[in-house]
C-alpha cells in the first residue's frame, strides 16, 4: 500500500513531522510542505520552481515524458482535429464541451462584444509608431478596468464572466490595432459576420481602399495556433497572472502582468527568436556550421525552437502544427529563403542523433514561426497573436485562483545570502 505520508526530520534540531501527499487525477504525488515552517522553521529551496507545485488546478495537464498534452480532460490531438478556438475557450472556462445551443449563444457573445470603447482607440496616438506592440498590449489591456469598471467584483461570477467575455472578444481588436498603428494605416473595425479568426486577419490586413478576402487556409491554420497555445498549465505567464490576481487585482490587471511576463524571449518570444536565428543562418549551406555550434558547449549559441522544459518527448503540439506548416509552405510564392532554411533545418535536425539522444525535436515556437512568417505577419507580431490564444487560458486561471476556498496572497520565501547584521558607520568614519 502506497504511503500516505513523508517523515522530515530537522537533523539540527532532532525534530520530525509526517507531513502528507496529495494525490491528484494524473501525474505524480505532491508533498504538502505547508506545514514545514510553521513547525521545523525551515522553508524549502526550489529555483525556478522545477519541484513546485504552486497551486491545486483541474483545467490543463501535460506529461512531458510521454508528451501528452489534456485541456479539461480531453487530448489536445482531438481537439485540434474535431474542435474549434471558441469551443475549446467555452470548455476551459466552464470545465465541460457545450451544447449546440451553448456554442451558438457563446459564440454569438464574443463576436457581437469584438468593438472596443472608441476613446480606447484614441490610446494608441500616446504610443511611439516604433514601439513593440506587445508593449502597447500591456498598457492598453491594463486600461480595460478604466473603461469596463462595471463589473470588477472578482468574487461575482456574472462579473467574473463578463469580463472574461471582453477579454477573449476585445483582445483580436487591440492586437491588430497595435499592428496598424506601427504602420501608419487606419484601425479597421471588426465584422460580426466573420469568424473568430477570420476577423482577426480582416482586421490585421484589410485597408478601407479595396476589398480583402480572408484566405481560408490562414484562417485554419490562425485558429489551430489559437487552439494549441489556449492554455498550458503553470507556465511564466500563467504564474504571473495567478500571483498578481491573487493580490485581488482586477482581471485586466491581472492578463496585463501576463502578457508582459510572456513578452520575454524565453517564454511567448521564443518564436521571434527562431526567425532571429533563421535570419542569422542566412543561407542552408551554412546549416551545418550552425549545428556544430549548437554542438559546442563553449559556443553561445543555440538552436531556437528545439527542445522544450516540460517535455522531454516531441511536443504534442508541433506533431499537430508540423502538418499545418507544410501546407502552407507549398501554398505559398515559394521565395522566401527563411522558409526554405527552417525546412532544411528541421530535416538535419530530425536526422541528427545528437538531437535524436536528447530529444531535441523541433517545438511548437518552431513551427509556429514559420506559418505566421509564410502568412505575412511581422516577426515583432509573433508574441501578440500568441497573446490573443492565452487570454482564454489566463482569465480561466484567473477565475480558478480567485474562486478557490485556499485563496491567498501569493508571498515566495527565499534564501538570504547577504550580508549578514551589521552596525552603521557614520560617513566621515568610513575608510
Amino acid at each position: 500500500m502506497a504511503r500516505d505520508t513523508v517523515t522530515i526530520i530537522n537533523n539540527a534540531t532532532g525534530q520530525e513531522i509526517e507531513i502528507p501527499l496529495q494525490r491528484g487525477t494524473h501525474g505524480p504525488d505532491v508533498v504538502d510542505i505547508s506545514q514545514l515552517y510553521p513547525k521545523l522553521g525551515i522553508f524549502t529551496y526550489d529555483n525556478g520552481f522545477k519541484s513546485t507545485a504552486s497551486c491545486k488546478s483541474g483545467i490543463t495537464y501535460i506529461d512531458g515524458e510521454e508528451g501528452i498534452l489534456l485541456y479539461r480532460g480531453y487530448p489536445i490531438e482531438q481537439l485540434a482535429e474535431k474542435s474549434d478556438y471558441l469551443e475549446v475557450c467555452y470548455l476551459l472556462y466552464y470545465g465541460e464541451l457545450p451544447t449546440k445551443e451553448q456554442y451558438s449563444t457563446f459564440v454569438t457573445t464574443i463576436l457581437h462584444h469584438s468593438m472596443i470603447n472608441e476613446s480606447l482607440r484614441h490610446f494608441y496616438g500616446g504610443f511611439y509608431p516604433t514601439a513593440h506592440p506587445m508593449s502597447i498590449m500591456v498598457g492598453v489591456v491594463g486600461a480595460l478596468s478604466a473603461f469596463y469598471h462595471d463589473s470588477l467584483e472578482i468574487d461575482n461570477p456574472r462579473h467574473q464572466e463578463i469580463s472574461a467575455h471582453r477579454l477573449i472578444a476585445k483582445l483580436p481588436n487591440i492586437a491588430a490595432a497595435s499592428y496598424k498603428h506601427s504602420i501608419g494605416q487606419p484601425m479597421v473595425y471588426p465584422q460580426n459576420k466573420m469568424s473568430y479568426a477570420e476577423n482577426f486577419l480582416h482586421m490585421m490586413f484589410s485597408v478601407p481602399a479595396e476589398e480583402y478576402v480572408v484566405n481560408p487556409l490562414h484562417a485554419k491554420a490562425i485558429d489551430l495556433l489559437f487552439i494549441l497555445h489556449a492554455d498550458h498549465e503553470q507556465n511564466a505567464s500563467t504564474s504571473t497572472v495567478r500571483l498578481a490576481g491573487s493580490s485581488e487585482a482586477n482581471p485586466f490587471a491581472a492578463v496585463s502582468a501576463g502578457i508582459g511576463a510572456l513578452w520575454g524571449p524565453a517564454h511567448g518570444g521564443a518564436n521571434e527568436a527562431v526567425i532571429d536565428m533563421l535570419e542569422e543562418i542566412n543561407d542552408a549551406r551554412q546549416i551545418p556550421k550552425f549545428i556544430d555550434r549548437a554542438k559546442d558547449k563553449n559556443d553561445n549559441f543555440r538552436l531556437m525552437g528545439f527542445g522544450h522544459r516540460v517535455y522531454k518527448n516531441y511536443d504534442p503540439r508541433a506533431k499537430i502544427i508540423r502538418t499545418m506548416a507544410h501546407d502552407l509552405l507549398k501554398n505559398s510564392s515559394g521565395n522566401d529563403p527563411l522558409l526554405e532554411i527552417a525546412m532544411k533545418l528541421e530535416e538535419i535536425a530530425l536526422q541528427d542523433e545528437y538531437f535524436i539522444q536528447r530529444k531535441l525535436y523541433p517545438n511548437v515556437d518552431f513551427y509556429s514561426g514559420i506559418i505566421y512568417k509564410a502568412m505575412g505577419v511581422p516577426t515583432n507580431m509573433f508574441t501578440v497573436l500568441f497573446a490573443i490564444a492565452r487570454t482564454i487560458g489566463w482569465i480561466t486561471q484567473w477565475r480558478e485562483m480567485i474562486s478557490s476556498k485556499d485563496r491567498v496572497i501569493g508571498r515566495p520565501r527565499q534564501l538570504y545570502v547577504g550580508p549578514a547584521t551589521r552596525e552603521y558607520v557614520p560617513m566621515g568614519q568610513r575608510g
